[in-house]
C-alpha cells in the first residue's frame, strides 16, 4: 500500500491534519488481525476456552475466532482506494487496472485451492511423493512466483522456476483412493480464495465508481440484500452460477470487504480532519450494530453459515477497533508496543503462508515439538499459541529483511 502523508497538527487546530505521513493504523490493524488469525488457527480446540474458538454452524453466537477473518476482509477493502491511487500515479488505464484485479484474484484462487488440496485431499501413495515434500515444495513455488523482486534483479527469473514447479506438483497430485483417484480440484476456494472473491467484488466496485460514496453504499446495500435473500433460500435460481461465483452471489464476504472500501474512501476524503472521520466511523459502527440487532430477529449469528447478522456485527467491531487505533496511532502518535504488528501488516500474504511451511516441517519430525497443545492444561495451550503467533510475526519481519515479501 502506498504512502499516505499527513502534516504536523497545527497549534491552533490540534485536531486537523493534512498529508505528510503514512496512515500507520492501517498496517497495525492488518498486522493485528493476522496475529490473531495465527493465534486462533493454532489453538488446540479441545483444551481452550470456548469464547476463543469458532461456534458451530447451528449455534447462535460467536467467539474471537469468528471475528478475525472478517476483520482481515475489512482491511482488504480499506486498502483498495490507496492501491488504486498508487497505480493511477503510474498512469495505468482502466483496462490495465481491470487486468490487475483479475490477475490478483486468480492468484489468490490458485493459492487457495492449492492449500485446500494439500490439507484435505492429498494421497502420498498415489502421488508418489511424501506429503511434506509435496506441500513444502508447493509453498516454495508460491514464494518464488509471487515474491516482490527488485526490478533489475536477475532473481526475477526464479518466478519461472516457481511456475514450473507448481505446474509439476499439480500434474502429479493425486487424492482420493486407489479405486477412485482424484486430481487437483475445487471443493471450496480456501481462505485465500474467499479473500480473492471479496477483493474482486470490492475492486470492481471501486473501478466503476471510484470515490463516489452514494454509489458504493448502494452496492453495499445490494450485497446485504443478496446475503439476506441467500440465507432465506431465495437465490436457488442462481445455482448454475454458484460453483464459480457462489462467494459473490452469497453476498456475505463482498458485504464485509465493501464496508472496508467505504472506510478507505472516507480516509482519502477526510484524513485531514480526523474528528469528522472518527464521527463517520462511530456512526457507521452504531448503524452496523443496530442492523445486526434488527436482523437477529430472523437470522442467527453464525460465521459458518455466513449470516447477515454475523457480517454486520463483525463490521461494527472492525469499525470500532480501527477508529480506536486511528485515534491512538495517527492522531495522538502513540504507537508503543503496537509497532510489533507493523511488519506483518506490510507483508500480509507472507505472514499468512510462512507458518504453514513451519507446521509441515515440524510435523515431519519424529518427535513432538508443539508440546503446549494439552487438553487438560488450557492455560498452557493458550499461552503456547500466543508465543507461536508472536514467533510467526517475527518470522515475517525476518523474511521482509531478507527481501522475501509476497506481492500479487
Amino acid at each position: 500500500m502506498p504512502d499516505n502523508p499527513f502534516s504536523e497538527p497545527s497549534p491552533a487546530l490540534p485536531f486537523i491534519m493534512t498529508q505528510t505521513k503514512r496512515i500507520l493504523s492501517i498496517d497495525i490493524m492488518r498486522g493485528l488481525t493476522l496475529f490473531l488469525m495465527l493465534f486462533v488457527n493454532d489453538l488446540y480446540v479441545p483444551g481452550v476456552p470456548k469464547w476463543l474458538v469458532h461456534t458451530t454452524a447451528a449455534e447462535d453466537g460467536m467467539g474471537l475466532a469468528d471475528w478475525v477473518f472478517p476483520g482481515f476482509l475489512f482491511m482488504v477493502g480499506m486498502a483498495i482506494p490507496f492501491a488504486f491511487k498508487a497505480r493511477e500515479k503510474q498512469n495505468e488505464t482502466t483496462p490495465q487496472l481491470l487486468i490487475h484485479i483479475v490477475m490478483r484474484t486468480v492468484s489468490l484462487l490458485i493459492i487457495g485451492v492449492f492449500m485446500v488440496n494439500a490439507s484435505e485431499n492429498f494421497n502420498a501413495e498415489l502421488t508418489g511423493i511424501n506429503k511434506t515434500i509435496w506441500v513444502v515444495s508447493g509453498y516454495v513455488a508460491v514464494f518464488l512466483i509471487w515474491n516482490n523482486y527488485p526490478e533489475e534483479s536477475k532473481l526475477r527469473y526464479l518466478k519461472y522456476v516457481g511456475m514450473a514447479l507448481l505446474i509439476f506438483l499439480a500434474v502429479v497430485f493425486r487424492g482420493g483412493t486407489a479405486e477412485n483417484p482424484t486430481y487437483i480440484q475445487k471443493s471450496w476456494w480456501g481462505i485465500l480464495g474467499l479473500i480473492g472473491w471479496g477483493y474482486f467484488a470490492a475492486a470492481v466496485t471501486y473501478l466503476c465508481f471510484k470515490d463516489k460514496l452514494t454509489a458504493t453504499v448502494l452496492v453495499l446495500a445490494g450485497f446485504l440484500g443478496l446475503n439476506i435473500a441467500s440465507d432465506l433460500g431465495l437465490t436457488s435460481f442462481l445455482n448454475p452460477l454458484k460453483p464459480l461465483l457462489g462467494v459473490i452471489l452469497d453476498g456475505n464476504i463482498p458485504l464485509i470487504v465493501i464496508t472496508g472500501l467505504i472506510v478507505g474512501i472516507l480516509l482519502k476524503k477526510y484524513q485531514g480532519t480526523p474528528s469528522l472521520l472518527l464521527g463517520y466511523l462511530l456512526g457507521m459502527a452504531l448503524l452496523s450494530f443496530v442492523l445486526a440487532a434488527v436482523l437477529h430477529q430472523w437470522f442467527i449469528i453464525s460465521k459458518i453459515r455466513g449470516t447477515p447478522t454475523w457480517a454486520m456485527l463483525c463490521t461494527g467491531i472492525s469499525l470500532l477497533v480501527f477508529a480506536l487505533l486511528f485515534y491512538m496511532i495517527d492522531v495522538k502518535n502513540k504507537v508503543g508496543v503496537l509497532s510489533v504488528f507493523k511488519p506483518a501488516g506490510q507483508n500480509s500474504l507472507g505472514t499468512y503462508l510462512a507458518p504453514d511451511i513451519v507446521y509441515y516441517l515440524l510435523w515431519a519430525l519424529p518427535f513432538q515439538v508443539l508440546v503446549y497443545k494439552q487438553d487438560d492444561l488450557p492455560w498452557l495451550a493458550v499461552l503456547g499459541s500466543v508465543v507461536w503467533a508472536f514467533s510467526m510475526i517475527a518470522l515475517a519481519a525476518l523474511l521482509a529483511k531478507l527481501s522475501i515479501r509476497l506481492k500479487l
